[in-house]
């Protein structure tokens, strides 16, 4: 057992690594609720507010403090959400639902 805790605390710690950024999310931060996507691609957040945010706009409100339990990455000289490791699927981005870009546009 204990060879598998450690092997949990490596690769969470290896997560930790890759993330540019961990902001510290300040006491009205919100949580992200749901993914925006476009061809399969993520292009925003849906916010416990009911607030959908483009990817920049998230990135932007998460270094501020305002979106919980998330880090910045980036990929392709673009920044984007990840995650923080915790040992739980089940608040991952990538296991969060789906909205369609043409639901949240005004």
């Amino acid at each position: 057992m204990l060879q598998n805790d450690n092997n949990e605390i490596n690769s969470s710690s290896l997560a930790m690594n890759a993330l540019d950024d961990i902001p510290k999310p300040t006491a009205n931060a919100k949580d992200i609720v749901a993914l925006v996507k476009h061809s399969g691609k993520v292009t925003g957040y849906q916010l416990s507010s009911g607030e959908t945010l483009s990817k920049e706009e998230g990135v932007a409100l998460a270094k501020n403090g305002g979106i919980n339990g998330v880090g910045i990455s980036h990929r392709n000289g673009q920044e984007y959400l990840k995650s923080l490791p915790d040992n739980t699927e089940g608040n991952n981005l990538s296991s969060l639902p789906t909205v369609s870009e043409n639901s949240v546009q005004g």
